[in-house]
């Protein structure tokens, strides 16, 4: 069967490897067929070449890890250990193995779930992002009524822009240095900020400083800081993005006398939370259309990954389809 394996950095090479089979199982586990893939911003360092913790990240020039990077998957069941999934079942949501790019993946049945079957793949394996979103959104307060500032406008933190409006929010300002106006109002952003966070920070009169800041960037410890600076008295700060370090800075002074909250975590109940995504995007019908913005297919997944790296305007989700 096929697969892709990141060689080296920025590079891709298309490879055959041994089938997947059923006996392959392991309790609760699935078979799937691949039908599409999203590209995260979470996959970048690894396309970069950045040294990962995955137990297989042991390349010499990059991970050289089969399917690597890729856990944003939709596919077929055609073998199933699990209660919830029956061959010929078409899900959608985590290649737990990072490793979706392959013809046949094997995933925990508990990170995946059936969804509108009127979706596209392509538009389908944005249910992921968005039931990590969804998730997060239920560890905030409730949204109603207040300011929510959302650091990063990219494919992640424009989501977080929608649901927050549509859970309620007064106002959502969107900050980002990549020139979001053409899509801020279809996303439910009344503010957009060109800028840099550190820049915005700056500018901010403490009469506008936001009720709820989602740090949506990651992969470095400055955003963090910027986002507990701009967060009003007794306000909430949400750390969404991937940590690369170990340790972040935090000025806890101002933490203090703010009476500041703190949260973060990872997506759990998956697939609850994949269903929660489903049912809302039935709900929002434009949501998934105008997200996804670029669909590839699987022999031009380096070209994928060349535009996620690019800050493209127009660009939102990439979508990477059988």
């Amino acid at each position: 069967m096929w697969a892709y394996r990141l060689v080296a950095p920025y590079t891709f090479a298309r490879v055959d490897i041994p089938d997947k089979t059923p006996e392959s199982l392991s309790e609760r586990q699935v078979l799937l067929q691949f039908l599409a893939a999203g590209v995260c911003g979470s996959d970048l360092p690894g396309f970069r070449g950045a040294q990962g913790r995955l137990p297989g990240d042991v390349g010499a020039s990059a991970a050289e890890m089969d399917g690597f990077p890729i856990h944003e998957i939709v596919g077929n069941v055609v073998a199933s250990r699990h209660p919830e999934h029956a061959v010929g079942d078409r899900v959608v949501g985590w290649a737990s193995g990072f490793d979706g790019m392959m013809e046949y993946v094997v995933a925990d049945g508990d990170g995946l779930a059936p969804y509108d079957q009127a979706l596209s793949p392509r538009h389908a394996v944005a249910l992921q992002p968005l039931a990590c979103v969804l998730y997060a959104i239920e560890q905030l307060p409730d949204l109603g009524g207040r300011h929510v500032a959302v650091i990063g406008q990219g494919s992640i933190g424009l989501l977080f822009s929608f649901v927050a409006k549509a859970f309620g929010a007064r106002h959502v300002t969107g900050v980002d240095p990549v020139d979001r106006e053409a899509v801020a109002k279809d996303f439910g952003v009344d503010t957009v900020v060109r800028a840099s966070s550190d820049r915005w920070v700056r500018h901010v009169d403490r009469r506008d400083k936001a009720d709820v800041v989602i740090e949506a960037v990651g992969h470095q410890v400055a955003t963090l800081g910027h986002a507990i600076e701009a967060a009003a008295f007794g306000g909430t700060v949400f750390y969404f993005g991937v940590a690369d370090d170990e340790a972040y800075p935090i000025d806890m002074r101002t933490m203090l006398r703010n009476n500041l909250t703190l949260k973060s975590g990872v997506t759990a109940d998956r697939r609850r939370m994949l269903n929660a995504a489903d049912e809302f995007a039935r709900k929002h019908a434009e949501l998934l259309p105008a997200y996804v913005t670029h669909t590839f297919g699987v022999d031009d997944i380096t070209a994928a990954f060349e535009l996620a790296c690019r800050p493209t305007p127009e660009r939102i989700k990439i979508a990477i389809e059988l």
